[in-house]
C-alpha cells in the first residue's frame, strides 16, 4: 500500500516536471520503440487521478493513443489500450475518449485481433467506459 502511494506521488512529480508534451510528441512522431515507451509511460502515469485529467487534456494525447490502437506495433497497441483503460476511470475522460474518432472501433478491433494483453486492456477500457457513463 505504501509503495503504491509513493508511485502515485512520483507519477504526479513526473507530470509536474513537464513530461507530458514530450511524451505526447513521441506518441505522434517517435520511432516505433519510442511510441511504445511513451504509451507505456502514459499508462503508468495514468494510475494517478490528477494525471488522468492532465493527460486527457494534453493536446494530442488521446488522438495519439487512439492512432496507436490502429497503427502501432503489437506492443504499442497493448500499452495504448492500457493507458486508455486507466484514463477511462475518470468520468470526464469517458466522454472525451468515446468522442475521439476511432477509439471505440479500435478497442473493439483489439478485442478480436489483439494479443492476450491487448485484449485484456481493450476489454478493461471498454468496461471502464461503460461503467457509470450516463
Amino acid at each position: 500500500e505504501m509503495s503504491r502511494t509513493a508511485d502515485e506521488h512520483m507519477n504526479a512529480t513526473i507530470v509536474d516536471a513537464g513530461a507530458l508534451p514530450g511524451l505526447v510528441g513521441l506518441l505522434q512522431e517517435g520511432s516505433a520503440v519510442a511510441k511504445e515507451k511513451a504509451a507505456g509511460a502514459l499508462w503508468n502515469l495514468a494510475v494517478n487521478d490528477d494525471n488522468k485529467v492532465r493527460i486527457a487534456q494534453e493536446e494530442g494525447a488521446l488522438r495519439g493513443l487512439v492512432r496507436l490502437l490502429q497503427e502501432g506495433s503489437a506492443v504499442a497497441k497493448e500499452k495504448a489500450a492500457g493507458a486508455l483503460r486507466n484514463l477511462a476511470v475518470n468520468a470526464d475522460n469517458k466522454v472525451r475518449i468515446a468522442q475521439e474518432e476511432g477509439a471505440l472501433r479500435g478497442l473493439v478491433r483489439l478485442l478480436q485481433e489483439g494479443s492476450a494483453v491487448a485484449k485484456e486492456n481493450a476489454a478493461g477500457a471498454l468496461w471502464n467506459l461503460a461503467v457509470n457513463a450516463d
